[in-house]
């Protein structure tokens, strides 16, 4: 029996900027710890990031402040909080095949660690109900 729609925690990852996904990914990860179910989806800028595998290094643009307090403090990396979900067995990384397309990105899918591709329609279904949204 599946959790309802209401306890599913969704986040749409459009930007590719590090504090945007960094912070999407730090959502599914305090929804994961608290024992809800987290979907991550990743469009456009955030979807080559992935595709990319630039999960590793802090790249705050113009902030090196920043990135050296990040490293600091201890603060996890993208891949970090990735492993993090993957192993919690309660996030889903799904990846729109429209952005795929767009951004050229076919080649790359087998090793992005992507487990779903979907489009709109099935975004939709997937979605539907669901009171806890985030776009970044």
């Amino acid at each position: 029996m599946s959790a309802p729609a209401s306890s599913k925690v969704v986040i749409f990852l459009h930007s590719g900027d590090y504090d945007r996904v960094h912070q999407g990914m730090s959502i599914a990860a305090a929804a994961t710890a608290s024992g809800r179910r987290a979907e991550v989806y990743l469009f456009w800028w955030a979807l080559e990031r992935f595709l990319r595998g630039a999960l590793d290094e802090p790249d705050f643009e113009g902030r090196t402040d920043i990135s050296d307090r990040f490293e600091s403090r201890g603060m996890p990396t993208l891949r970090a909080l990735l492993e993090h979900l993957t192993e919690s067995g309660l996030c889903t990384l799904a990846g729109c095949t429209g952005s795929l397309g767009a951004l050229g990105g076919e080649s790359e899918t087998a090793k992005s660690g992507i487990e779903l591709w979907l489009g709109w329609s099935a975004i939709l279904q997937r979605t539907a109900g669901v009171t806890d949204r985030f776009y970044l």
